[in-house]
């Protein structure tokens, strides 16, 4: 039995809002564990790290927005020693390098034989005109390594991309990659984000935003779809000027089964994939792939359960 005695829990993090949720159902259930700022770390990459019973990486690929992108490097260098150190990391480093990848997000999807938008990856703004002449406008520019809408805007002529290629103003983001992306039109104003624990289906949610608007966190949500205000001290300080709005979904049996084996495929011991529907067609296509998991704000109300208490039971299990 995991007890006060144990070797503590590690939730590697750098953002000062996501987990607080975790950190206060950790600490009702007196769990030991120990917070580590991946803003400030060191490791020894000559030792075997055994401290931990578990390592927890809640690293986010949006941290450069922060000024933290040079943890996001730091950080697959220290889940790999980890890992050869026998420490149970949960989304380890196979799981961090689809986080920190659109493109290689895309190369899984089509393994796996599942819909995505049409896209070709880019290292250099000069290749973004080529590229967009097979696909269908409008199209967006995304930056490889994003997420919170990082890095992305819409282009709906080619004229409109070319201007913005003259002018320099494609952001290929950190790693100098990016992705040109046919832009799907959402079926009802929503896309559709699943959430999986150990590879399983946890809930889901609808996700609705203005259509220029692609920060779609939902730990960032804090208003339901019939104007309901969610607890405030669920949400990040910043969250209202989102104007996002959620609700629960339960997907189509087919979908929850995709979304199981991507889950599963990319070694996510905890993530949210991501879906749309194309209003023009009404075909689904899988878009994202989330290593780094943010639950919905003031889950109860939305979902009818507390998913950090499930996170934490799963956590618990593992550290076993």
């Amino acid at each position: 039995m995991f007890s006060s005695k144990s070797r503590p829990i590690a939730i590697f993090y750098e953002h000062p809002d996501w987990f607080r949720p975790l950190f206060a159902e950790l600490d009702r259930r007196a769990i030991p564990y120990v917070r580590l700022d991946a803003r400030c770390h060191r490791y020894d990459p000559q030792t075997r790290a055994e401290d931990y019973a578990l390592f927890f990486n809640r690293m986010s690929p949006s941290a450069y927005l922060r000024g933290v992108g040079h943890a996001i490097f730091y950080t697959l260098g220290l889940l790999e020693q980890l890992e050869r150190s026998g420490v149970r990391v949960i989304n380890g480093a196979e799981a961090f390098r689809y986080e920190i990848s659109k493109a290689r997000q895309l190369q899984l999807l089509a393994s796996l034989g599942l819909d995505a938008p049409r896209a070709h990856v880019i290292n250099c703004a000069d290749q973004a005109l080529e590229a967009a002449r097979e696909l269908r406008f409008p199209v967006v520019v995304k930056a490889n390594i994003g997420g919170s809408g990082a890095g992305i805007a819409r282009y709906d002529t080619p004229d409109q991309l070319a201007r913005a290629v003259e002018n320099e103003r494609l952001d290929l983001g950190i790693d100098g990659t990016a992705l040109v992306q046919e832009f799907i039109p959402a079926r009802n104003g929503h896309i559709t984000r699943v959430e999986t624990l150990g590879g399983r289906y946890l809930y889901a949610i609808n996700v609705y935003s203005s259509a220029d608007n692609f920060n779609l966190c939902p730990a960032d949500a804090c208003q339901t779809t019939d104007g309901v205000e969610l607890a405030r001290s669920a949400c990040p300080v910043d969250a209202p000027k989102s104007g996002l709005r959620v609700e629960a979904y339960t997907p189509p049996a087919e979908v929850i089964a995709a979304v199981e084996r991507i889950a599963q495929a990319a070694h996510l011991d905890v993530g949210g994939i991501e879906y749309i529907v194309d209003d023009r067609d009404g075909r689904l296509y899988y878009y994202d792939i989330n290593a780094l998991s943010n639950f919905v704000a003031d889950a109860p109300r939305v979902v009818g359960f507390d998913p950090f208490a499930k996170l934490v039971d799963f956590l618990v299990a593992e550290a076993r």
